[in-house]
């Protein structure tokens, strides 16, 4: 007999008849959407079935607009994708025609040629914001990389501020980053570290920027990183990130989750495709602080240019 675990997860996969005449546009506006957001993140439909307890057939049938997916099975495919449940609905407000038009394009496009498609539209934004990143420096990747080392060093070197964004946010709201998203939960704290990095990039045309590693999971807040400063993926192995953050004294990892280093690896692969979006990549791997940050130099050096030393006034 099936166990009640067993049941549930059944009935959370089960599908649910796709309705008739005036919602048949807005079930493909979310089929468009989650087909959309899977991409980015490199993600197999295969994947998201097994993160969310849903069937890959009945997945299929969302992305291609002819499931209609109950709010319980919405929250498991958000959750899976580590997005609010909102963000998988279509745009509340007008959109323009050419938009539109864009996005039906692009649901109608072969999964094996959206990455050759997302490089395109890469480079075509990147032609336009290369004026805009001035001498804005930020450093992504899981804890443990060496973000906050490096960045603090070379923000000394170049006499540049350093910014750590989510001391931003604490100072911003009042508290510490985990008891935020206990009270107030991860999308109050992903609009907060929005609107600190809009800030930031304001107030600095100069500056070394260090990131949570979760930013990846807001789009457009990682998008506007990434067209307004020059983004390095500080990475490293599994291990070395293990050991690195229980050699500063937080043994969380391990003392809440045995499992600690399979998550972090998940963690890592999941972010993967949107870390290598990154201008740059600083692998920190087996080095000493020192060799990491004449490597850091070395990616930099073409940016600073000759004024490396004093800030301009804001952008």
């Amino acid at each position: 007999m099936p166990s009640a675990k067993t049941k549930a997860r059944q009935k959370l996969a089960a599908p649910a008849a796709a309705a008739p005449g005036a919602d048949a546009g807005f079930l493909a506006a979310i089929g468009r959407q989650l087909r959309l957001q899977r991409a980015k993140r490199g993600m197999t439909r295969r994947q998201l079935a097994q993160a969310s307890a849903t069937s890959e057939r009945y997945l299929a049938q969302i992305e291609s607009g002819a499931g209609n997916p109950s709010a319980s099975v919405m929250r498991a495919i958000a959750q899976a994708l580590d997005l609010p449940a909102g963000a998988l609905l279509p745009e509340s407000g007008p959109r323009s025609a050419a938009r539109g038009a864009v996005l039906d394009l692009v649901a109608q496009v072969a999964e094996t040629d959206l990455p050759e498609l997302a490089q395109l539209i890469k480079a075509r934004v990147a032609v336009a914001g290369l004026t805009d990143r001035a001498r804005r420096i930020a450093l992504v990747g899981l804890r443990g990389a060496g973000k906050s080392t490096l960045g603090r060093m070379l923000a000394q070197h170049l006499g540049w501020p350093f910014v750590e964004l989510d001391r931003v946010v604490e100072e911003d709201y009042g508290a510490s980053i985990p008891d935020l998203i206990e009270m107030a939960g991860t999308a109050t704290f992903r609009r907060h570290e929005a609107s600190a990095l809009e800030r930031v990039i304001a107030g600095h045309a100069a500056a070394v920027i260090t990131t949570a590693g979760g930013i990846v999971a807001s789009p457009e807040t990682y998008a506007l990183l990434l067209r307004r400063t020059h983004t390095i993926w500080v990475k490293a192995r599994p291990e070395d990130h293990m050991s690195r953050v229980m050699a500063q004294g937080d043994f969380r990892p391990m003392a809440q989750n045995r499992e600690a280093m399979a998550d972090l690896v998940a963690i890592l692969e999941a972010r993967r495709a949107d870390y290598a979006r990154a201008e740059a990549e600083l692998d920190t791997s087996g080095d000493a602080v020192e060799q990491s940050f004449a490597k850091l130099l070395r990616v930099v050096s073409p940016w600073i240019g000759a004024n490396a030393g004093s800030e301009s006034e804001p952008s």
